[in-house]
């Protein structure tokens, strides 16, 4: 996270952004190789729309629900926005995911694939999707196991869903980078090349190992009221 504190969303960004390009620095990699998600669940039009008008355009919610709430208006003024579903997803909601999202990073079962092939057919929006990786293997998470990736990502082939990527969330109050590092290993593992991972504490340390997307909320937005 930023040293600084800056006091509104757009210093923040700035700050961030820096963060950003002195980890790219460090692992040898170019600015843009890496997107930054804004993490704007739980938080209104008001607080999002600063963002908005400083020029970022990639966004992250956790609900379809809250999604839909705020979001048609904010695209009706900003059509070129980016909204990214980074939340686990009900089947029972698969279809309208599709219609509000471009992009999903929480598929990790064979059930929710299912709904989501049936909703890609019916819409015609072709989704691109991260698989969730429960890579520290807790039961409270989301995400695939590890053993069940290969058959998982042959499915999503077979159905016509475009796999383009591996997201994981490292288990809480530990180092982050074993975690990271095993993701990168098991997405080489099988061709793929890009990595949702890396959050407001340690998005430094996914950059440096391989993240190609951050998603980033609390540095970004400040603290809740």
């Amino acid at each position: 996270m930023p040293d600084a504190t800056p006091q509104n969303s757009a210093q923040r960004l700035d700050a961030i952004k820096a963060e950003m390009a002195k980890a790219c620095a460090i692992a040898g990699r170019k600015n843009n190789d890496v997107a930054l998600i804004a993490v704007s669940k739980t938080r209104s039009a008001d607080e999002i729309r600063p963002l908005l008008e400083s020029g970022h355009r990639i966004f992250g919610e956790n609900r379809v629900q809250e999604a839909a709430a705020k979001w048609p208006e904010l695209r009706a003024d900003y059509p070129d926005v980016e909204l990214h579903l980074i939340g686990q997803l009900q089947s029972n909601k698969a279809e309208e995911a599709v219609a509000l999202f471009d992009c999903i990073h929480s598929l990790d079962r064979m059930s929710l694939l299912e709904a989501l092939a049936r909703a890609v057919a019916k819409s015609g929006r072709s989704i691109p999707c991260f698989i969730q990786v429960n890579i520290g293997s807790e039961d409270q998470k989301g995400g695939c196991a590890i053993a069940e990736l290969p058959a998982l990502l042959a499915a999503a082939k077979e159905k016509g869903i475009k796999v383009c990527g591996l997201m994981c969330l490292p288990p809480a109050d530990v180092e982050p980078a074993p975690y990271f590092a095993l993701l990168a290993e098991l997405a080489a593992r099988q061709g793929i090349d890009q990595l949702s991972m890396g959050m407001s504490d340690d998005f430094a340390t996914a950059i440096q190992l391989g993240a190609t997307h951050i998603r980033i909320g609390t540095a970004l937005f400040g603290p809740r009221a």
